[in-house]
């Protein structure tokens, strides 16, 4: 696979429907991942961590997690992923000079190895490197 750049949209508890409704304007395969099927128990647990839309166009979204602020205006980022590790750590440390990271570039719950930051002009970036 190497590596990609996909849009990725953050929304306020209707991930879901945004996801379903976009599958049913652009067709494609819908994969939907909630917060309670990596663990979470109780409220927000439903919520999906990760979907992703899959056809002649990528899209990927989530709910903002509970305890996180949603920030409208603020909730499209940019997200490199694949399976290429130098690239995409090339690509992080490019990222990162004169940035801001948000979450450290390592291994997360789901078996790949997970980063976020802004960068310098303020956009919102994820790198997700297949484990």
């Amino acid at each position: 696979m190497g590596a990609k750049l996909d849009p990725y949209l953050s929304f306020d508890g209707d991930a879901r429907q945004a996801l379903e409704f976009y599958q049913a304007v652009f067709g494609g395969e819908l994969s939907l991942n909630t917060f309670g099927q990596y663990g979470m128990a109780g409220d927000g647990a439903d919520k999906i961590m990760h979907g992703s839309l899959n056809g002649d166009y990528i899209l990927m979204a989530s709910d903002t997690p509970p305890g996180m602020e949603f920030n409208p205006g603020s909730n499209v980022s940019m997200c490199l992923s694949g399976d290429s590790e130098d690239v995409l750590r090339g690509f992080w440390e490019k990222l990162i000079d004169g940035g801001t990271v948000s979450v450290p570039l390592e291994k997360q719950m789901w078996g790949d190895v997970f980063g976020s930051c802004v960068d310098k002009f303020g956009i919102y970036w994820m790198v997700n490197i297949a484990g």
